[in-house]
């Protein structure tokens, strides 16, 4: 599958003192290029909770190449890398015109709403 872009514009919220985004800020852009990624191919994730599959963040590795601050539009892409019984890979890029931000990479996992390990949906491994 191609990998997915999106879009996103820093807000004052997501910022320090020095108005560069917050590190923590990093992993919600991360988490909503998942969603988006998967609500563009069909497969909302409040459908995915709904049968009964959680998907949980297990390993994030980020690096740092540069600050983002305050108003700048970054481009965020989310490409799938790996997809196993019960876990996929996912590796981001953040880029502002061009240069590279923040990269990283996502091992998330599935499981059930006990949180117990369980086989990803076949429609989900097949759309990822």
């Amino acid at each position: 599958m191609p990998a997915h872009q999106l879009p996103i514009r820093v807000t004052y919220q997501e910022t320090d003192g020095q108005r560069r985004v917050h590190h923590a800020n990093y992993l919600n852009y991360f988490e909503r290029g998942r969603v988006e990624m998967l609500r563009d191919r069909g497969m909302p994730y409040r459908e995915i909770e709904d049968s009964g599959c959680m998907l949980v963040v297990r390993e994030m590795n980020v690096i740092y190449h540069a600050a983002a601050e305050f108003d700048d539009l970054l481009m965020l892409t989310t490409e799938v890398v790996e997809v196993r019984r019960v876990r996929i890979r996912h590796h981001y890029r953040i880029e502002r015109d061009g240069e590279l931000i923040v990269e990283a990479d996502s091992l998330v996992a599935s499981v059930d709403k006990l949180g117990k390990p369980m086989r990803l949906p076949a429609e989900l491994k097949n759309m990822v």
